[in-house]
């Protein structure tokens, strides 16, 4: 990676590798029960993106206020309203250990502000992740029962992580 790229050259990188490590998560978990929860809607392209290509699994939002785009907002039964640090504990007791696939793209422009809030909510996210599920982040997570995993091929390194239970 060149030392000094444009923010064009970033965001690139990051929509390639968060489609490759999407579509890869997606190909894994395929069959898996459990339900894909989507941590953080924003426009909504990634959770367009994966019920385009998820049919056996419901796909749950946590957001704070739905502003997505109207080809990509779910439908009020699959969202959940709220701050993640309340939202994700009281998932805990709704669906336990059961989540196949978790995709966070919860950061902003701020790195050091992305891996404090990384820090954080990494064990609220890790009791929802059913074994052998895959956690998809655009931030480095801080797990200690999961396991990183190389990336596919196609994606760029620091710019997406994969996890598993």
């Amino acid at each position: 990676m060149p030392e000094a790229q444009s923010r064009l050259d970033l965001f690139i990188d990051r929509m390639v590798s968060q489609r490759t490590c999407l579509d890869y998560a997606i190909a894994q978990t395929t069959g898996q029960p459990g339900p894909v929860f989507e941590l953080g809607l924003g426009n909504g392209r990634t959770y367009h993106h994966m019920v385009q290509h998820i049919q056996d699994r419901p796909v749950y939002v946590f957001e704070r206020a739905v502003a997505s785009h109207p080809d990509s907002t779910p439908p009020d039964d699959l969202v959940i309203l709220g701050d993640v640090r309340e939202t994700l504990p009281a998932s805990v007791a709704r669906f336990g250990a059961s989540a196949s696939l978790i995709h966070a793209d919860l950061g902003g422009h701020n790195r050091q502000k992305n891996d404090a809030f990384a820090r954080l909510v990494s064990p609220l996210i890790e009791p929802l992740l059913a074994q052998g599920g895959l956690m998809v982040s655009s931030d480095r997570m801080y797990f200690e029962t999961l396991t990183e995993l190389p990336l596919p091929e196609g994606a760029v390194e620091g710019r997406c992580f994969i996890y598993q239970r």
